[in-house]
């Protein structure tokens, strides 16, 4: 199972990421966990500069913009 984290202050931005990240994950069929991390001091532990952040299994794959569908579901594929 996959442990995905949208870092960010809960923003639309972060929202969307979160929305765009849990179609990929069903269209996919894959099983996920979604974790939404708010709290800028655990925010500020991952190696971003801005938000919203993508992180899966620990591994930051985006942050300071919105992914295509395309792109999530390549790096979730892999």
């Amino acid at each position: 199972m996959l442990n995905i984290k949208i870092l960010g202050s809960g923003c639309a931005n972060c929202k969307r990421l979160e929305s765009i990240a849990r179609k990929v994950v069903v269209e996919i069929g894959l099983e996920a966990e979604f974790e939404k991390v708010t709290d800028m001091n655990e925010i500020m532990k991952w190696p971003i500069l801005s938000t919203p952040g993508l992180v899966v299994n620990d591994k930051v794959l985006s942050s300071g913009r919105i992914p295509s569908e395309t792109e999530i579901a390549g790096w979730l594929k892999e």
